[in-house]
Formats: C-alpha cells, sequence, structure tokens
C-alpha cells in the first residue's frame, strides 16, 4: 500500500473515531431522554433513577433495565453507522470500501 493511501486510510480511521464518540455522546444523551419521557407518559411517574431504590418494585426495575439497555445498544449501533458515513463524507473515502492489504 502506497504512503499516499495509507495517510488517506489513516485520516479516515482518526475521522471515524472522532465522529463515533461524538455521535454516540449525543446517541446516548437522546436516548435518555426518550427513555424519561416515554417512562413518565406510560407509568405517570419519573423514571427509576436508582433500581436499587426499596421503593421500585421488581418488576418495575427490571423493565427499567431492560428498556434502558435495548434503547441503548441501538442509539450506539445507529450512531457507528451514522459515524462511519459521517466521517467518509468527510475524508472522501467509501465508508464500505475493504482495505489493502499487503501480502
Amino acid at each position: 500500500m502506497s504512503k499516499k493511501k495509507q495517510k488517506k486510510n489513516d485520516d479516515q480511521d482518526m475521522a471515524t473515531k472522532v465522529a463515533t464518540l461524538a455521535l454516540t455522546f449525543a446517541a446516548g444523551w437522546i436516548a435518555t431522554k426518550v427513555v424519561s419521557t416515554i417512562w413518565k407518559k406510560a407509568s405517570g411517574h419519573d423514571a427509576p433513577t436508582d433500581t436499587d431504590d426499596p421503593d421500585i418494585s421488581l418488576p418495575e426495575a427490571m423493565a427499567f433495565a431492560a428498556i434502558t439497555g435495548g434503547v441503548g445498544v441501538l442509539a450506539r449501533r445507529l450512531a457507528a453507522g451514522q459515524a462511519t458515513k459521517v466521517s467518509a463524507r468527510l475524508t472522501g473515502g467509501n465508508p464500505h470500501a475493504v482495505p489493502d492489504v499487503e501480502p
């Protein structure tokens, strides 16, 4: 692989890492707000902040943990996919390209 091509791949890798980090933080924050809002509308009270609180029933704590976990994974997956697209657009790369491997 040429040095110029290697530099372009390194730039894209760094751009992907930075974009992934930024979008993951944003997605996590948005996911937290969405889950809290939906939880409040569905249950009539604020989302639990401490699932170890004895005032919270076990089924409620388990449901909240499952929903929060599922939404968190979905948010991270979507953020990572978008980060790849954004970094490819910024660096002029192909987000689906397979890097060249020297024998």
